[in-house]
């Protein structure tokens, strides 16, 4: 297999989608940028290291990145040098898994996403399965048992070389502020191979689910359970948290585990509602999660801040990139009221940034009379004492800086995309499925890429 794995073809197409990814730079300091020399310099002796079985995988750098619940996550980034090998590892094991994984497995597999498994979670919902085993699994990346995994791994990996190049990244260091800190558990979130393994480990999860006949989805670490009856779905809470306790050896949050109905419950983002049309008792539609909304308000707050230092343009087109991924994402949904709200207060953080920017009152007073503003108003509104948002919002920069003119900019409006995708387009809306690319991994089967979906 590490013949396989160092094909001159196979490191290329890892090579790619490593730089692809971007990403940032390890403990040794190089960017992807310098990824293709530095490999192409190393290569020769780097291969030798591999197959006489002294490579050595460089401990992984430690970054806390904020979650959506105001707590952080430990992100693990290798070095651009593993992250390519890894990726080639990846690329060899993902066929070779692929056909034992279920059907009803959706996350960081090729032809999968996580549109098809909110449509699976709406069907069983549809068919009557409405009371739903939520199970969270608590810091799952952190506590994967390393010996159940290479266990599991060296099932079908016979080759020694690969596997223990897999298990020296299992069990690299990871520096945190400066310090080295060993590894005895876990797979480090950040790594092009962690979706794999996670994907090998959980699917004797899905093995018993499918044992048991129940219905399920899971993406990732990311499942629920869906059974007609409250009693069945307590029973089948209690019985999946002893397998996952005693046989992968994982707890689950039990804050944010339960049984819970469709109205209650969130999927990948998504929220379900009922229809309450007459006839449609039992029906469901697919709504935005509130969390969805939050981190998008986040996400756009953070690019129309006054104090990041960009300009204008810069402003409107990173606007424009996470308003088109978001709304791809999210189409088919019912969110034309909550958009058009958006939109107004996107369009007052702009106005605030144009106001903040123009600094001096004299100019203040002067771009508003250029703009069409009464020469007594902008004088006031130049000099008054209110403070930078109370003047986004006032009237008169809503009858100067307009619509039409911040269109002119480059600005589109949320609610005029949502409106563009045309629902006869996608059969049904809701469950429209995300096309592949095609790619450089497609004839590896490793290409996991999707339109508006998680890319691994």
């Amino acid at each position: 297999m590490i013949e396989q794995v160092l094909h001159p073809y196979n490191v290329q197409c890892a090579l790619k989608q490593v730089i692809a990814n971007k990403g940032s730079a390890g403990v040794d300091g190089i960017k992807v940028c310098e990824l293709t020399d530095c490999f192409r310099k190393a290569q020769a002796q780097l291969y030798s290291s591999i197959r006489e079985m002294k490579y050595l995988a460089q401990p992984i750098l430690g970054v806390d990145i904020p979650k959506g619940n105001g707590k952080t996550r430990l992100l693990g980034i290798p070095t651009v040098t593993d992250r390519v090998l890894q990726q080639a590892v990846s690329q060899v094991l993902m066929p070779k898994y692929e056909s034992d994984f279920s059907v009803h497995s959706y996350g960081f597999r090729p032809n999968k996403s996580a549109r098809q498994g909110v449509g699976k979670a709406l069907d069983y919902i549809h068919e009557g399965f409405s009371f739903i085993v939520d199970i969270d699994l608590k810091t799952f990346f952190d506590e994967v048992d390393h010996c159940l995994l290479l266990n599991l791994l060296h099932q079908k990996v016979k080759c020694p070389i690969t596997m223990r190049l897999i298990r020296k990244w299992l069990r690299a260091p990871i520096q945190i502020n400066g310090k080295l800190r060993k590894r005895r558990k876990g797979v480090p979130q950040g790594s092009p191979l962690s979706p794999l393994l996670a994907n090998i480990l959980l699917n004797e999860l899905d093995k018993e689910l499918t044992r048991r006949n129940l219905r399920f989805v899971r993406y990732a670490d990311d499942f629920s359970i869906y059974t007609k009856y409250k009693s069945h779905a307590t029973a089948t809470l209690k019985a999946i948290e002893k397998f996952l306790k005693t046989k992968l050896k994982l707890t689950i949050n039990r804050e944010k585990s339960g049984v819970r109905k469709p109205v209650q419950f969130e999927l990948l983002g998504f929220g379900f509602e009922s229809t309450y049309k007459k006839g449609d008792k039992g029906k469901y539609q697919l709504v935005v999660g509130k969390k969805a909304w939050e981190r998008l308000k986040q996400r756009l707050k953070f690019i129309t801040r006054k104090t990041t230092p960009k300009s204008f343009d810069e402003r409107i087109q990173q606007i424009n990139e996470v308003q088109r991924g978001w709304l791809n994402y999210f189409r088919g949904t019912s969110i034309k009221g909550k958009l058009k709200k958006l939109d107004g207060w996107l369009r007052n953080r702009l106005r605030y940034c144009i106001w903040h920017h123009w600094k001096k009152p004299e100019r203040k007073r002067k771009n508003l009379i250029r703009l069409g503003a009464d020469q007594g108003d902008a004088y006031a509104f130049s000099r008054s004492r209110k403070g930078g948002w109370a003047i986004a919002q006032s009237p008169i920069l809503g009858t100067t800086i307009t619509i039409s003119r911040l269109k002119r900019r480059g600005y589109i409006s949320m609610l005029e995309l949502h409106l563009s995708f045309n629902p006869s387009r996608y059969e049904p809306p809701y469950m429209q499925l995300n096309k592949m690319t095609e790619c450089h991994l497609c004839k590896l089967g490793a290409c996991s890429r999707t339109y508006g979906g998680v890319r691994a």
